[in-house]
């Protein structure tokens, strides 16, 4: 009967994961039939603006050649109507003169003059009639005049031929689109908070001018979802077919991908999309286990030397309805009434989100609200610069609420002392070992609950700082506590590379450090 129901609960677990499909392939259907609505509609705007811009070439164009073959018509008509009027004014001035050397020649003698005064007299006006004929004719215009027009009445350097404009018009298409690239996984890379995306084209492309990389992130494995997720974010004129995103903080179990490729015009369609996994740690602090003097804000927590105080007033408050809760528990114990019970803290659930008593009297504590219970976790802690004293750790659920981290034996942690002498040291059960490396400005922690080991870090050169090598009993919680300064923590980090190779390098060796280890443990 088990076996059935199990088979008949994987069966609905199936079904159930079919269906989550279907509707998101629906999702995604409607979401693209609206896109090809819009997308269409806006590419039919883009056409008449596109046209309307050709008319308005045309049209200029029109208008230039128009006012050019006006102006060449004016430019010859202006030159042929001077050289008219001259030859007009000309012709008027050879008239003249002619009509004056006619008469001229027509002088006769009176006859009262004798024939000899009257020869002398004819041949003196004669001679004086020639020299002004001469003097016309020589200064005449006629003879300075060029009787070739100075410009054609040809206007054929005007006229256009649009044929093969024509041609090329009416082998107007739509434009080359290019074809979606192909997203190898195979050579996608994710790594030290670094995802490496690698594409290739389906066939040469010569025109290709950049490729366009787009991304979110994501809690669902499998194809993209059209609700209930992250914008996507772009990265523009890529040139090569491989990009890397670094910096990036995994605060979700996947990232999704795709790209697509752009000619000098427009951009093509999208590549089938990738999901690859960016799991890492995150965890907050959590306020309600904190002292009283520190502040959670955030991923940072500050000693706050008032912060007790603050809360004796909100506490003096509650003492007097709670003198009257008393009076009536003693009232429910003598009756009979059972009275609620504190849960132990050995049976808290993983979240201990308001679950468990604030730490107080000297243990400046807070822990994260996240237990890890299996797998290897990395995150890292960064230090005021003037901060007096710090520690950072691990701690079981259990840790009392008088507990100092690495002052039990469900506690490991390093400490750091700025406080009449400086100090640094790997604690466990009450027992400190001395390092002796200079304290880096961010450590990092990592833990591997399976193999039993927590490490620590100089976040940035990576350098092993301490080790402690024990058996996880029991699920852990990151651990801080400072006094007079303040922590930034920087969750939702992978287990950088180096760190992993190191680990590896260690856990090969065996010496006194391994035994120094165990005997803290």
């Amino acid at each position: 009967m088990d076996s059935q129901k199990e088979a008949l609960q994987r069966i609905i677990t199936t079904l159930a994961s079919k269906n989550d499909e279907i509707q998101n392939f629906i999702d995604t259907l409607n979401h693209t039939l609206k896109g090809v609505q819009a997308n269409s509609s806006s590419i039919l705007l883009e056409l008449d603006e596109e046209f309307d811009g050709l008319y308005s070439i045309l049209d200029e164009m029109k208008e230039s050649m128009t006012n050019s073959i006006k102006q060449e018509q004016a430019r010859k008509s202006q030159e042929l109507q001077s050289q008219l009027s001259q030859c007009n004014n000309a012709l008027e001035n050879s008239e003249e003169l002619l009509e004056f050397a006619s008469r001229s020649l027509d002088i006769k003698e009176p006859e009262e003059f004798s024939k000899e005064t009257h020869l002398k007299q004819r041949d003196t006006l004669r001679i004086k009639a020639a020299r002004q004929i001469k003097d016309r004719v020589t200064m005449a215009s006629a003879f300075r005049l060029s009787l070739k027009p100075k410009v054609s009445d040809n206007m054929t350097h005007l006229m256009v031929d649009f044929s093969q404009e024509r041609q090329m018009l009416q082998t107007l298409k739509f434009l080359p689109v290019p074809k979606a690239p192909e997203i190898d996984p195979v050579e996608c890379l994710v790594a030290d908070n670094c995802v490496t995306v690698a594409w290739r084209m389906p066939e040469e492309d010569n025109k290709i001018d950049h490729f366009i990389l787009e991304y979110r992130k994501t809690n669902f494995d499998g194809l993209p979802r059209v609700k209930d997720e992250r914008c996507w974010e772009l990265i523009d004129y890529i040139k090569g077919t491989e990009y890397t995103l670094s910096g990036l903080k995994f605060d979700s179990k996947y990232m999704n991908f795709r790209v697509r490729a752009c000619n000098k015009a427009v951009a093509g369609e999208y590549s089938d999309p990738i999901t690859l996994e960016t799991k890492a740690l995150n965890f907050n602090l959590d306020s309600s286990s904190s002292h009283l003097n520190l502040k959670v804000e955030d991923n940072c927590v500050e000693w706050d030397p008032t912060g007790g105080k603050s809360q004796e007033n909100k506490v003096k408050g509650k003492e007097n309805k709670g003198s009257a809760h008393v009076t009536t528990l003693k009232n429910n114990k003598r009756s009979g009434t059972p009275s609620p019970k504190r849960t132990s803290v050995g049976s808290r659930p993983s979240s201990i989100r308001g679950s468990r008593d604030r730490f107080t009297g000297e243990s400046y504590t807070v822990l994260g609200d996240t237990a890890i219970e299996s797998g290897q976790h990395y995150w890292e802690v960064r230090a005021q610069k003037d901060c007096k004293s710090y520690s950072v750790g691990l701690a079981y659920k259990t840790l009392g609420k008088f507990d100092q981290l690495g002052k039990t034996n469900t506690s490991w942690c390093i400490h750091v002392n700025n406080w009449l002498q400086s100090t640094f040291a790997a604690k466990h059960n009450n027992k400190a070992k001395a390092l002796d490396v200079v304290v880096p400005e961010r450590i990092g922690v990592f833990c591997d609950f399976d193999g039993g080991q927590l490490s620590f870090y100089n976040a940035s050169s990576k350098q092993l700082l301490y080790s402690f090598k024990t058996k996880f009993t029991q699920p852990v919680l990151p651990g801080f506590m400072v006094w007079c300064g303040r922590l930034s923590l920087s969750t939702g980090l992978q287990v950088p590379s180096a760190v992993k190779t190191l680990q590896k390098h260690e856990n090969g060796m065996s010496g006194s450090t391994s035994s120094l280890n165990n005997v803290m443990q």
